[in-house]
């Protein structure tokens, strides 16, 4: 597991106050510039991989190189693998949520701004159930679920047909979870983009006869995000 670097943390923003729902993991993990930015996004992690993950922390370096301010956290269920060890399954979803609004409450607080929510994978999903509800500034998914491994047939998508918060879904062309010729066939909010990324999986890595790396779709992936929140004349790319 890749550590954080102590400059991604800011040890001056004291720990959350936590309730039952909340995160127990003491820090936010904050990285990328401060005062003139081109977007602020809070950055939850996937089902099965930590806020300092390689594919975690490659996206909040390559965001901030592009403008952006990011803030990660864990779900409880992460934050008590990081403490105990062993692996741990997600939190029911109600959970999953209250600690999302908790975030959100937490990083408002220490650091107004219009910020957009979002993650990846199933940080993405819980962040889209609860976007028209918190008002973000925008709402990035990399990689959506848009139905469990090997269950097409239950989509979760019946909340993107009426979703109003403007919207960035980053999409492998061969994603296991929702593929290019399946999501075509989807009703979907005018307010979501997608960005098709070519031969990419569900980690936007791509195949290698493809000619494409996975770092080529990554900074792809930060310009569109750092131009999506910036309001961009360029976007997409």
């Amino acid at each position: 597991m890749d550590k954080p670097l102590l400059s991604d943390v800011d040890t001056n923003q004291g720990p959350m106050a936590c309730e039952v729902f909340c995160v127990s993991f003491p820090e936010l993990l904050w990285s990328g510039p401060v005062g003139e930015v081109r977007g602020r996004l809070i950055l939850a992690h996937g089902a099965g991989a930590p806020m300092d993950s390689p594919f975690m922390s490659a996206m909040a370096e390559r965001l901030g190189e592009c403008g952006v301010r990011v803030v990660r956290f864990e779900f409880p269920y992460m934050a008590e693998r990081r403490r105990n060890g062993g692996k741990r399954p997600p939190n029911p979803q109600a959970r999953l949520l209250e600690c999302w609004r908790e975030v959100w409450r937490e990083v408002n607080a220490r650091e107004p701004g219009a910020w957009a929510i979002g993650g990846k994978s199933m940080g993405g999903r819980m962040a889209s159930l609860l976007a028209d509800e918190l008002q973000p500034a925008a709402l990035v998914c990399l990689g959506y679920p848009f139905h469990a491994a090997g269950k097409p047939e239950k989509p979760r998508v019946e909340h993107l047909a009426a979703l109003r918060t403007p919207t960035l879904i980053v999409q492998g062309e061969r994603d296991a979870l929702g593929n290019r010729e399946r999501v075509a066939g989807y009703s979907l909010s005018p307010a979501i983009r997608l960005l098709w990324l070519e031969a990419a999986d569900h980690d936007l890595k791509p195949l290698k006869v493809s000619g494409f790396s996975h770092a080529q779709h990554l900074q792809r992936t930060a310009e569109a995000i750092a131009g999506f929140l910036g309001g961009s004349a360029s976007w997409p790319l």
